[in-house]
């Protein structure tokens, strides 16, 4: 009996999809809207993704050292960051290496190099560059080095600088990048998906009040309301199943063409992951679009109807 119902149903549904085209096809247009907007995020999120980890990657802290610092402190040092949850990294430049990279990036500045000569030794002591895991916990690792911990305590005679207040600009920026970039895109899908509802919302009404005298005559027979209310629902559905297909095939050449258009500006190729996650993406967009037609259709007959 349930399944003769639920056939019943999903048939008046389709029924009222296909009577009134031109209401169905804005609500998909405004669906597909929508789900074109989610879906443009997916893209953006893993493109926002990739690009905060290659900039995480071009972001760290240096420790400079003494040039009378001993190497043994220094590896000591080394080895206690490394430790410390919220590093990722820690990478050791002896002084060698130090003068022999500040030669490279001078290597067409003879005075430079000539000044350097003359001073008969090496000047630069050796480095540690330090990553964190996030880029919210390079200030608490640079008030370990700087604060009165005691690790700070314990090689402050080494340590001649430390540079995070020179790179603190940048974090920050980073951090109010990626803040901002997800409060946005958050912010824009709710408010497209409050559009969405209330135009579906607006059709199904339509769809119930064109539909009333048969309404009437099911409410005379005795239908109860999950059967009165059945088809509306599933109608609201079809509108985003079709919404989500559309979108989904849409976004093919459109990421293929992004691709090929900007594919040098960003640090992910848009197509090949789109393709490679089309089923994840695809199954999250459909339950949005199926949630989305039928909450609207739902709180549509619920007040319309009265049931």
């Amino acid at each position: 009996m349930f399944w003769v119902t639920l056939k019943r149903v999903m048939k008046s549904g389709w029924v009222n999809f296909k009577r009134n085209p031109l209401v169905s096809s804005a609500s998909v247009l405004v669906t597909t809207i929508t789900l074109s907007v989610i879906t443009a995020l997916f893209l953006f999120n893993a493109s926002l993704s990739s690009m905060i980890i290659s900039l995480e990657d071009k972001v760290d802290i240096a420790v400079y050292f003494t040039v009378d610092a001993q190497e043994e402190k220094i590896l000591a040092l080394k080895d206690t960051l490394s430790k410390i949850p919220e590093v990722k990294s820690v990478e050791y430049v002896s002084a060698d290496e130090e003068v022999l990279a500040f030669r490279d990036r001078h290597a067409d500045d003879y005075l430079t190099l000539q000044a350097l000569d003359e001073l008969g030794g090496n000047p630069f002591g050796g480095s540690i560059r330090i990553k964190a895991k996030d880029s919210g916990q390079y200030e608490s690792i640079a008030s370990l080095l700087e604060g009165d911990s005691e690790v700070a305590r314990e090689n402050s005679q080494i340590i001649e600088r430390i540079n995070f207040a020179q790179n603190k600009l940048v974090i920050e920026r980073l951090n109010s990048l990626i803040d901002g970039a997800r409060k946005g895109g958050g912010a824009t899908t709710l408010i497209l998906s409050i559009i969405s509802i209330i135009i579906m919302y607006t059709t199904v009404r339509l769809t119930i009040y064109m539909s009333r005298e048969e309404i009437g005559v099911m409410r005379l027979v005795g239908a109860s309301s999950s059967y009165v209310r059945g088809p509306f629902v599933f109608e609201g559905m079809l509108y985003g199943a079709f919404a989500w297909l559309i979108t989904m095939l849409m976004f093919l050449p459109i990421t293929y063409v992004v691709t090929r258009s900007i594919g040098s500006l960003i640090s992910i190729n848009l197509y090949q992951y789109y393709v490679s996650h089309l089923f994840s993406i695809g199954s999250i967009v459909l339950l949005i679009g199926l949630t989305l037609g039928a909450i609207s259709s739902f709180l549509a007959a619920r007040r319309y109807l009265n049931v």
